[in-house]
């Protein structure tokens, strides 16, 4: 690879990870807005894996929102992020796929805290106003209720 094509694979990197940030960014503030923005037009969501709903990302978004009242405090961290872009023999393509870890700690409305954690999936396509969200699959692997 030529330092030109390493350079275009490290922006590209960059901005996937840009991406992921903006994602638990915008979950994490409640910013539905933000959270629409950040995928393709026929992106989709799904959080089946942590007993939600699946279907097109605008949708999904107004399900978080309606859901995301419980917890009025949140935090992701997303961690551990494995990101793949696709290689054109040698050149970065664009698609990428990233897996990554998280653990996300709630306060809940109610009061005490809820904790889980698991992995994501993320499927990115590069687009005229640069990367998006194609998909975004939740794996939740634990969870610890507030005990009461």
């Amino acid at each position: 690879m030529t330092q030109r094509v390493d350079l275009a694979t490290v922006m590209d990197r960059m901005a996937v990870d840009e991406v992921v940030t903006g994602y638990a960014a915008a979950v994490d503030d409640g910013d539905w807005a933000d959270y629409r923005a950040l995928f393709t037009p026929d992106g989709r969501a799904d959080y089946r894996g942590s007993g939600g709903i699946e279907g097109p990302a605008t949708e999904v978004a107004d399900w978080l929102a309606e859901t995301m009242r419980l917890f009025p405090v949140r935090q992701h961290l997303i961690v551990n992020r494995r990101i793949r872009l696709q290689d054109l023999g040698g050149y970065p393509g664009d698609t990428a796929d990233v897996r990554a870890d998280y653990v996300n700690p709630m306060s809940l409305e109610s009061g005490g805290d809820f904790v889980c954690g698991g992995r994501y999936a993320f499927g990115l396509l590069r687009t005229e106003a640069g990367w998006r969200l194609r998909s975004v699959v939740v794996h939740e692997k634990w969870r610890r209720m507030p005990s009461g």
